[in-house]
């Protein structure tokens, strides 16, 4: 164990656990159909993958939040399809550290704006489900933000925020980990950050390119 008092490592699922763009992009695209709304640019892509979808409407389609909710509600009905759901793959390197992690004393958990019950879904499907002892995920109408999110995890495992770190792609995780005073470490092979310079614009305690760094950064190795 190394000599900091973390105790439990919270990965998010999109973009850090696992890719899962062509599920996210494919149902998004269905549904944009359904309610004969353009598809998506390629510069908007990013933006419907990990964060609730109801914002991303209403960012990028200017759709009213009554609207974003009622395209949410057929974007899930249709993504709960184990078709479009499943359709992912676990980022190389990642069940192996999860492996790493329990073997020298931490606790894995997840927490996702993914809706839960979707959340453990793919969590199990994939084989990570065995490797987390908490995962938490987003209700349907997202009232609960990710340091909400991050929190319920924390609280399960009966820690604090200061003896966990949240693991993530993205300003949202950067974000509501700080918001609870939880370290945080950013990724830059998932969807959100794409160097070192785009973390470092948020709190962190470093900035991993592979899962392999990930482990290095928690356990001290890197210093």
């Amino acid at each position: 164990m190394s000599a900091n008092n973390y105790k439990a490592v919270i990965f998010d699922v999109d973009g850090t656990l696992l890719n899962t763009r062509e599920g996210i992009l494919t149902t998004v695209g269905a549904t944009l159909e359904e309610f004969n709304m353009p598809p998506i640019t390629p510069e908007n892509e990013k933006l419907f993958i990990g964060p609730p979808i109801q914002r991303s409407l209403m960012e990028v389609y200017g759709l009213t939040k009554e609207k974003a909710q009622e395209f949410a509600n057929s974007f899930r009905n249709r993504y709960s399809q184990h078709e479009f759901l499943f359709r992912a793959e676990v980022y190389p390197g990642i069940e192996e550290l999860m492996i790493r992690l329990r073997e020298v004393g931490y606790k894995n958990a997840v927490a996702t704006y993914k809706r839960e019950d979707y959340a453990i879904d793919i969590v199990e499907h994939f084989g990570l489900a065995k490797h987390s002892d908490v995962i938490h995920g987003a209700d349907n109408f997202n009232k609960l933000t990710k340091s909400d999110i991050i929190r319920l995890c924390i609280e399960e495992m009966g820690l604090t925020p200061d003896q966990c770190v949240m693991v993530g792609d993205s300003d949202n995780d950067a974000i509501g980990a700080d918001g609870i005073g939880c370290p945080f470490i950013g990724v830059t092979y998932g969807f959100g950050f794409e160097n070192k310079e785009d973390v470092m614009e948020f709190k962190n305690i470093g900035v991993a390119s592979t899962p392999e760094e990930i482990f290095d950064i928690i356990t001290g190795q890197n210093r």
